[in-house]
């Protein structure tokens, strides 16, 4: 009886128009508003900047009155010697964050999912998740500890086998991708299975039932019964992930560069920033991230049209 009342009642809010349902569930409006409040001004706003990408910005004639200068800076950028070179860079990284570490959240998420003693489980958690919340500059001081020359915890191990103890890691390019590789995984893995073990939660507890009455072992019910369960959640991160394709991260990048290793550390979230506020070119520092932005939507785009007609799930 509660039910059948439930389910008149939202077919009868379903058929008002939408400022009545508005008042009506005001209170979930209400709680919606700051993150509404919150993407307008940080997110859509700023949109109105990348004007500055078709003008010859000054500080004197402001935006709107600064004189247009067309597709200038865009010529410029893939005219200019950096423009290979920083183009490679992003992508290469950003195959190693969108990519190469994507499955390593979703392993963990599946290994946290079989412990069955709960404190356990739960200290386990806690400690996974616990890097997510240190800055990037906490983190990559700590890397520099842990890697310089004779003093570093990496050296003295590898001098008392009778190796190199004064090897500088953090200056040699072949070692920047896997000490960035390492150190995503170690920040991220705990964070991001927070999102996979919620949808392993939710996947039915008679279909494991039934598995196992097949004569499943645990391995098999894994394959057979989790992973289809949460595909469409691996889907849709994958999907967001692939738009970052151009995107390596400003902060971390900042931070990792040395004179050493500038050859692969640099890319375009950098530049952007070294050309837009270090000198001052801001038309142009804007042309490039316009590019970026636009890029990052057509790899989303793409991505969720092949993963919607190869396996049905997408954002849209």
């Amino acid at each position: 009886m509660n039910n059948r009342m439930t389910a008149g009642h939202a077919v009868a809010l379903n058929n008002k128009p939408l400022w009545k349902r508005m008042l009506t569930c005001w209170p979930l409006y209400l709680m919606l508003l700051p993150a509404i409040v919150y993407y307008i001004v940080i997110c859509y706003v700023p949109i109105f900047g990348n004007v500055l990408a078709f003008k010859d910005y000054s500080f004197r004639k402001g935006i709107w009155g600064s004189p247009w200068v067309g597709l200038k800076y865009f010529r410029m950028f893939f005219m200019s010697y950096d423009c290979k070179r920083l183009i490679l860079n992003t992508l290469h990284i950003g195959f190693i964050k969108c990519i190469l570490e994507f499955p390593f959240a979703i392993i963990l998420a599946l290994l946290l999912n079989e412990i069955k003693a709960l404190r356990y489980k739960k200290v386990t958690q806690t400690i996974t998740y616990l890097p997510h919340f240190l800055s990037s500059v906490i983190i990559i001081t700590m890397l520099q500890r842990i890697l310089a020359p004779n003093t570093g915890i990496l050296n003295q191990i590898v001098g008392r086998f009778g190796g190199d103890s004064s090897t500088f890691y953090l200056m040699k390019p072949n070692y920047f991708h896997r000490i960035l590789f390492l150190m995503d995984i170690w920040r991220n893995i705990g964070w991001d299975s927070i999102i996979y073990l919620g949808a392993i939660a939710a996947v039915d507890q008679e279909l494991y039932e039934a598995a196992n009455m097949d004569g499943c072992n645990r391995l098999g019910q894994i394959w057979h019964v989790t992973l289809p369960g949460i595909r469409s959640t691996i889907g849709l991160l994958f999907i967001m992930g692939v738009g970052g394709l151009l995107s390596s991260g400003f902060e971390q990048m900042w931070l990792l560069r040395t004179p050493g290793n500038m050859t692969v550390a640099d890319t375009l979230d950098v530049w952007v920033v070294r050309i837009g506020l270090q000198q001052g070119q801001f038309g142009y520092a804007s042309a490039v991230g316009l590019v970026q932005g636009v890029v990052g939507l057509i790899l989303v785009v793409t991505a969720n049209t092949i993963c919607k007609r190869f396996t049905e799930v997408g954002l849209w």
